[in-house]
């Protein structure tokens, strides 16, 4: 009996000694998440600028499962809003913290500032640190593409453009969306409204209403919301669709949509810290990288204009077009300048500097 008493304590001894050891717990407990934060500068609705980052949000979800921990805090103003945000997103244990709106950029430096250990993505931002990484996105490469698909539709020759503020960035996309159209439509203009607001649908859509009212049979535009592809529907026009897919709002309207593709890029960077390699650094990825994406045609665009328009996406994915490069002769600004010479293709630098609108854009940039 006295064997058995000892034989159970042993046993039991064993038992608890197994499931106690500090060495066991240590590798069986499960490793904490990657507490990962974005701040958007609008509301998250239904399509538009936001909505296609939230797409990343949830891509990074679902790629990485119980890897990652995935927050957001939504319509936070460019400023001290947004330095308080992002502050408290990185007191609240998120390594990993996405603010996609340029007039995030300074903010997110002056707070990776204060948490080193904290990685930082910089969205259209172009200002890195140590631990602050900026990316964009080719957007021009879209217009210049959905400018074709417009200039093959209008009847009036008249385009116009809802622009939020006369940045490089939007520029650049006014200036890729005229040289598209003009490129299969010579006749074409464009007329261009700023807003300097990015999200304000009131005034996007009297800005779009007053378009049309001009002659202008197709619009496009820079802003946040889907007011502009909503007045297309109501008075029977053309629009193009930016950031998402707006068939929903505008099933009669839209010829194309833009899109943008960020879920890849953000599960790419949290791969990067989960597995200890991010390293900060300046991206800027379009139609090759597949971070735009130009598709989603209306049922009024004929399937030869479709079948245009995806072969030159194809071109520009190949390395063989592009957008800023002035082939048969020189490219002027509306004040007839030469603004790329015949032969020449802007490099990054100089688009990035943009501050000029083509010929055949109505319009003025402030210098």
């Amino acid at each position: 009996m006295y064997k058995n008493l000892v034989g159970r304590a042993v046993l039991a001894c064993a038992a608890a000694c197994f499931f106690f050891s500090p060495a066991f717990s240590q590798t069986q407990s499960p490793k904490a998440p990657l507490k990962i934060g974005f701040v958007y500068v609008t509301p998250v609705t239904d399509a538009g600028w936001v909505r296609q980052h939230e797409e990343g949000r949830k891509a990074v979800d679902a790629a990485l499962g119980g890897k990652v921990q995935t927050t957001y805090v939504e319509n936070v103003a460019e400023g001290a809003d947004a330095e308080r945000v992002i502050r408290d997103l990185a007191q609240q244990g998120n390594t990993l913290i996405f603010t996609p709106s340029f007039g995030y950029m300074e903010p997110t430096l002056k707070v990776a500032k204060d948490f080193p250990e904290v990685k930082f993505e910089s969205i259209t931002g172009y200002k890195t640190a140590p631990n602050v990484a900026t990316a964009n996105a080719r957007y021009y490469e879209g217009r210049y593409l959905a400018g074709i698909a417009a200039g093959r539709m209008t009847k009036t020759n008249i385009a116009g453009y809802v622009a939020g503020f006369p940045i490089p960035e939007v520029l650049q996309g006014i200036n890729a969306f005229a040289l598209g159209m003009r490129s299969v439509n010579p006749a074409a203009k464009v007329h261009v409204v700023w807003l300097n607001e990015w999200f304000d649908p009131p005034k996007e859509r009297d800005a779009a209403m007053a378009l049309f009212d001009r002659n202008a049979d197709v619009v496009a535009f820079h802003t946040g919301s889907t007011a502009v592809m909503a007045a297309a529907q109501e008075r029977g026009r053309m629009a193009v669709a930016y950031h998402s897919d707006m068939r929903k709002i505008a099933p009669d309207a839209q010829i194309v949509a833009v899109t943008h593709q960020w879920g890849g890029y953000y599960t790419q960077r949290a791969k990067a810290v989960l597995e200890g390699s991010w390293k900060s650094g300046n991206l800027w990825g379009g139609v090759r990288e597949g971070m735009i994406r130009v598709g989603d045609f209306g049922t009024k665009v004929p399937k030869a204009v479709q079948d245009e328009v995806l072969a030159r996406q194809k071109d520009i994915a190949a390395g063989k077009l592009q957008p800023f490069r002035a082939l048969a002769a020189d490219v002027r600004d509306n004040e007839g300048h030469v603004v790329i010479a015949k032969g020449v293709q802007l490099n990054d630098e100089q688009i990035l500097k943009m501050n000029w609108l083509v010929e055949g854009v109505q319009g003025r940039v402030a210098r």
